[in-house]
């Protein structure tokens, strides 16, 4: 492997590069642009388009590409050549400014929700100049938002993009009231913790499912999978740590901050995580880290699986987003510092966050809302539907002091007894729960919900956007206070207290929180097909309006596409189900089934005694049978989705036909575990989760 510090941002148009080969006054222009929210100039972006494109082509490159982020949870890309024709024959090396600025993908073919007719094929591209450019596979690629032709945003970033101008504005009236006048832009980072599932080439070819679906739709339990905990934090298998090098070298020649990486839970899993960056740089790192996950799998004669559940029974992978809000000038609102009973803009934050997340948990679990989560939310590895906060012992007991008044008593703080070799060290002002949905984890906030396959944007710009909504609220009652000082402890007690009950510092698992967090009032929405209509509640969709994150139409495209893409992923797996049980797993039964009579009736015939095989195969008939009627039983519910429109479409896939599709799996589950492997037509749960050694 070359050297880190060579290869890192090899391949990115970043900072450095563009202040050695830009003029000085057009890289000044740039970055007062991206640092005050100003429009460049055509000028600007002439002089920066064709020194991108000098930059790119003495690296390889042939094409340009608007690389953007539709609502299919993929990136998009439409390149276009660097050649001009000069009128000889000849070509020449063009890129311009307007190029740079604007492209113009088919926008039909996108997910928008009824914004637009399918004939309407006009949408357009528009350049992010605060996400670095990049080369991928000879193509420069210029991170872009995507919106149709009235504007309306189909894309994740440009949601983003207005929430971080939100939460911008609102925070700024706040640290401007606490004397902090020299900040100019308030920043929020996320580092997203990304999972995924490695598992040989050719066995993950030979299952439909995983193929179609990405994850198995059948499969009985292998005798051994997580219970010994020996593969979280085990040494990496040779073939996985030479897949996790190049994938580091990929990502760091495109400037993405790759840190650490290690072994999860479930057999064949594993993690990576970067060093947080700024929010909409951090959604096109995560994206890219997806695509160059399963690129550089492929090329190891493996197969990354990024859904939410790919195998039950095992632990499944979500996507850890990391959340916090700092200043210009590097002070990170959510750092408690030492004396966190006096900090009163930490203080302030912390209550912000907390009655945002209470008064828009609905939003928060429709941002990870999707079919594939719904299989993993409430796991034994993933948090529950119940949106509620962590604090730990020292926050949570600062933010009881200051709701009942009393003295905040110091806590005993890390210590280890009898081992005096082992150095000290400061511990953290809070501990970790595995189990709870939003955790304070020490200077951020920890959302746990978001699903591995997901796109981070959805739940960074809800975040942002109530977040600002409740900066907001504080900032009106403190610039109209006579007395600052006394205004603030005011507006932080009256938000801890009426917002106390979405903090649980216990055991998120238990049935006993759920009645629990049913009596304190809290959403339990359990499924994709609860949550979706609240992105249309009046509340929400006024959210948005207020702080121009969405109209009422883009508010209502969203609610429609998150439906529609839940009904399709459903209709997907039934239909995998019926061919995979029609065509492949009552054929092989049938078969094993006769080859079992033959030799049955042959015993038989040498006075040989057949009562195991007679019992086994009157077991497996009786289930052939039952198979058999499951599978006519799905498939007719599978037509008769058709008759249904959107809710009431996704609902009836909900309530329907996934049960029918549980009760079509248990049964070929059963019947595998009674097949002759030389019968069963795909590779099980054991050759799949230790297929790579």
């Amino acid at each position: 492997m070359a050297k880190i510090n060579e290869i890192f941002g090899s391949m990115v148009f970043n900072d450095a590069v563009m202040k050695e080969r830009l003029p000085k006054a057009t890289y000044a222009a740039l970055k007062e642009a991206t640092e005050t929210n100003k429009n460049l100039t055509v000028d600007v972006a002439n002089v920066v388009a064709a020194e991108m494109k000098n930059w790119a082509l003495e690296r390889g490159a042939t094409h340009f590409a608007h690389w953007f982020q539709p609502l299919t949870g993929v990136t998009a890309e439409k390149h276009d050549a660097f050649i001009s024709p000069v009128g000889d024959g000849t070509v020449i090396m063009d890129f311009s400014g307007k190029e740079l600025i604007k492209g113009e993908p088919d926008g039909s073919s996108f997910p928008s929700g009824g914004i637009r007719a399918t004939f309407e094929a006009r949408g357009y591209t528009n350049w992010d100049p605060t996400s670095y450019a990049f080369i991928k596979e000879k193509t420069l690629c210029i991170p872009t938002a995507f919106f149709a032709y009235g504007g309306e945003a189909l894309d994740e970033k440009t949601p983003l993009l207005r929430s971080m101008d939100a939460v911008n504005k609102q925070a700024l009236r706040i640290v401007k009231l606490f004397g902090m006048n020299n900040v100019e832009n308030m920043i929020t980072s996320v580092g997203p913790e990304q999972e995924y599932f490695l598992v040989d080439r050719e066995v993950c070819e030979q299952r439909p499912d995983l193929v179609y679906c990405g994850r198995t739709l059948f499969g009985a339990k292998p005798p051994k999978r997580q219970e010994l905990a020996d593969h979280y934090f085990g040494a990496i298998k040779p073939r996985v740590k030479k897949f996790m090098e190049e994938l580091n070298e990929e990502l760091w020649k495109i400037g993405i901050l790759s840190k650490t990486e290690h072994n999860e839970v479930a057999p064949a899993q594993h993690e990576i995580a970067p060093i947080y960056t700024e929010t909409n740089v951090a959604l096109d790192h995560n994206q890219i880290t997806m695509e160059i996950l399963k690129k550089v799998a492929k090329r190891h004669d493996m197969v990354c699986l990024l859904h939410e559940k790919p195998f039950a029974g095992v632990n499944g992978s979500g996507k850890h987003t990391n959340w916090s809000i700092a200043t210009d000038t590097g002070i990170n609102l959510l750092k408690p510092g030492s004396d966190p009973e006096n900090n009163k803009i930490f203080q302030l934050m912390l209550a912000a966050v907390i009655q945002a997340v209470d008064d828009y948990q609905d939003l928060l679990r429709v941002s990870v809302a999707s079919a594939g989560n719904d299989h993993r939310l409430g796991g034994n590895e993933a948090p529950p539907a119940i949106i509620s906060i962590f604090l730990g012992d020292e926050i949570g007991r600062l933010v009881d002091s200051i709701i009942s008044g009393a003295e905040l008593k110091n806590i005993e703080r890390f210590r280890i007894d009898g081992a005096t070799v082992l150095p000290a060290f400061q511990s953290d002002t809070t501990d970790r729960n595995r189990t709870s949905p939003f955790a304070f984890t020490g200077n951020r906030f920890e959302f746990r919900m978001t699903g591995s396959e997901q796109s981070i944007g959805d739940a960074c710009f809800v975040i942002n956007t109530i977040v600002a909504e409740s900066l907001m609220q504080f900032a009106d009652k403190l610039e109209a206070a006579e007395d600052f000082d006394k205004a603030v402890d005011e507006v932080i007690k009256e938000a801890l207290t009426a917002h106390h009950r979405i903090i649980f510092n216990g055991d998120n698992y238990t049935d006993e929180w759920v009645a629990e967090a049913d009596r304190r009032g809290l959403l339990n929405l359990t499924s994709t097909v609860d949550a979706a209509p609240y992105l249309i509640a009046k509340k929400n969709v006024e959210l948005f309006k207020r702080h121009r994150i969405f109209s009422e139409i883009e508010s209502t495209a969203r609610y429609e596409i998150k439906l529609d893409e839940y009904a399709k992923l459903i209709n997907i797996e039934a239909l995998t189900m019926i061919e995979m049980a029609k065509r492949s797993i009552a054929p092989s039964v049938s078969e094993y089934c006769r080859d079992l009579a033959n030799t049955a009736l042959a015993k038989k015939e040498l006075g040989v005694n057949i009562k195991a095989e007679k019992d086994v195969l009157d077991k497996i008939s009786d289930l052939a049978a039952v198979l058999n009627d499951k599978i006519a039983i799905l498939e007719e519910a599978e037509l008769k989705a058709d008759e249904f429109e959107m809710l009431e479409k996704a609902n009836y896939f909900h309530d329907e036909v996934i049960p029918k599709m549980n009760e079509l799996r248990l049964i070929c589950d059963e019947l595998e575990t009674m097949t002759s492997a030389d019968y069963w037509p795909f590779p099980g749960y054991g050759e799949l989760l230790f297929s790579v050694k």
